[in-house]
């Protein structure tokens, strides 16, 4: 960008460096910089500068060299630094400023870059050219900060097969302390392991409302459900509503925070409800990717075992690229009442997830997961407490048949492992489902 106005000072520089022998080497340094650059080659630009910034920090040409090439090489926020340090010596460098707006548009400080666009747009030192670019720049800007919103959503139907539809225990007798003196108890064919076909429908849709580039609100709604062929009494329902606000910050970085609650209903009764706050980061980082840090707290009732009522409290590291999805996650889960301590718990986990074109429209993705759980009270029937491990599996293809519409046949594997055994289970899911977004 304003390649005139660069030769311009490649002169001047070297000018500069004839004159005063005792500072051509360092100008020199500068000289090969903005050569590099007006080449198209601005990351060898900045490994070029980048090593004598602790001695040239002072030196306005050498930071304006360092701020093109940084901006030009993905460096933005040092690129705004460096142009900053030009600016201090200089206030009317028009040119520095102008790349100063560049950089503050690129790194998302959208109402920044208009205003330092808005400084050096009146300026008759800019060419007509570049001026024009500056307004095209401007306009684009400002369709940005327009306020406006979008709505998404989804709808999937799906059906499959599961090995352990009730994810219970596959032994026919256990041995439970209090009671050991009758001997081993038998279990009832509903307190074991269930095979069954199942089918399912989920939905939902987001919506978001952006004030300017900086601020928006946004909201989704949930809902899903799955209902067994024989099991009727294991078919469940799920709803989640969400709200929140979000801050996009200068470097683009964004910090949410959201009200959410979710009402679960097992065979047509309502079983469990959570209501809490969700506090979330995420830090971009280069090439697409992102890291994020999120806090939640949620409120747990049980409207018919008043007992098992807790509050549960998580903190988990998200890592972010174009294929892979790595999550780490930890909590704990109190129980309100002292009496059902046993069923308080910490958990910890991590969860790895991909997804990978294979083929035009094709995609296999795939999961593994594992959390483990430590209860914390002995169990009032098995005398111990809880110490459970659970390792998940999953893979599956993705056909795109229409830009909106996808087939997806998958396969998952559940086992947890628990020192009581009425807890351990294992359970093979094979599911196909089509889905439609908007």
């Amino acid at each position: 960008m304003f390649n005139s106005n660069r030769k311009a000072m490649l002169a001047a520089i070297s000018v500069i460096a004839c004159t005063h022998p005792a500072y051509a080497a360092p100008q020199n340094l500068v000289e090969q910089a903005m050569a590099l650059i007006d080449h198209g080659k601005a990351a060898d630009a900045y490994r070029l500068l980048r090593p004598a910034l602790a001695d040239r920090a002072a030196d306005p040409d050498y930071n304006y060299a360092l701020g093109l090439a940084a901006v030009d090489s993905g460096h933005v926020t040092e690129a705004i630094q460096a142009l900053q340090r030009v600016l201090a010596v200089n206030p009317d460098q028009a040119q520095a400023r102008a790349e100063l707006a560049r950089a503050y548009a690129l790194s998302g400080d959208i109402d920044t870059a208009r205003r330092e666009f808005d400084v050096v747009s009146g300026d008759p030192t800019i060419p007509d050219p570049v001026r024009q670019r500056f307004t095209t720049l401007v306009k684009g800007i400002e369709h940005t900060l327009k306020p406006g919103g979008s709505v998404t959503g989804f709808l999937e139907a799906s059906g499959g097969y599961d090995s352990n539809v009730n994810a219970a225990t596959s032994a026919t007798q256990i041995v439970i302390p209090v009671f050991s003196f009758l001997g081993p108890a038998t279990l009832s064919s509903n307190a074991r392991k269930q095979a069954d076909g199942f089918g399912s429908i989920e939905g939902g849709a987001s919506a978001e409302y952006g004030f300017n580039r900086q601020s928006r609100v946004f909201a989704s709604v949930l809902a899903s459900g799955r209902f067994n062929g024989s099991q009727t009494g294991l078919n469940q329902a799920l709803g989640t509503a969400t709200i929140g606000y979000a801050h996009t910050a200068a470097n683009r970085d964004v910090a949410s925070i959201s009200l959410q609650t979710q009402q679960f209903f097992l065979a047509g009764d309502h079983y469990r409800a959570a209501s809490g706050l969700v506090a979330q980061y995420t830090h971009l980082l280069p090439g697409g990717h992102a890291l994020s840090a999120q806090a939640q707290f949620f409120d747990v009732t049980y409207p018919t075992d008043r007992l098992r009522d807790a509050r549960r409290f998580g903190l988990g590291v998200n890592y972010v690229t174009r294929t892979i999805y790595v999550a780490v996650q930890g909590g704990h889960e109190q129980t309100r009442a002292a009496a059902a301590d046993n069923l308080s718990n910490s958990f910890g986990g991590i969860r790895v997830a991909f997804e990978r074109s294979v083929a035009t429209k094709i995609a296999v993705f795939g999961a593994v997961a594992f959390e483990a759980r430590r209860y914390d009270a002995p169990d009032p029937l098995f005398l111990i407490a809880r110490r459970d491990n659970q390792y998940d599996t999953s893979v599956g293809l993705r056909f795109r048949l229409t830009p909106h519409v996808t087939v997806n046949p998958q396969v998952s594997y559940t086992r947890n492992d628990s020192n009581i055994a009425i807890d351990s289970y294992d359970r093979v899911t094979a599911s196909a489902a089509i889905r439609f977004e908007f």
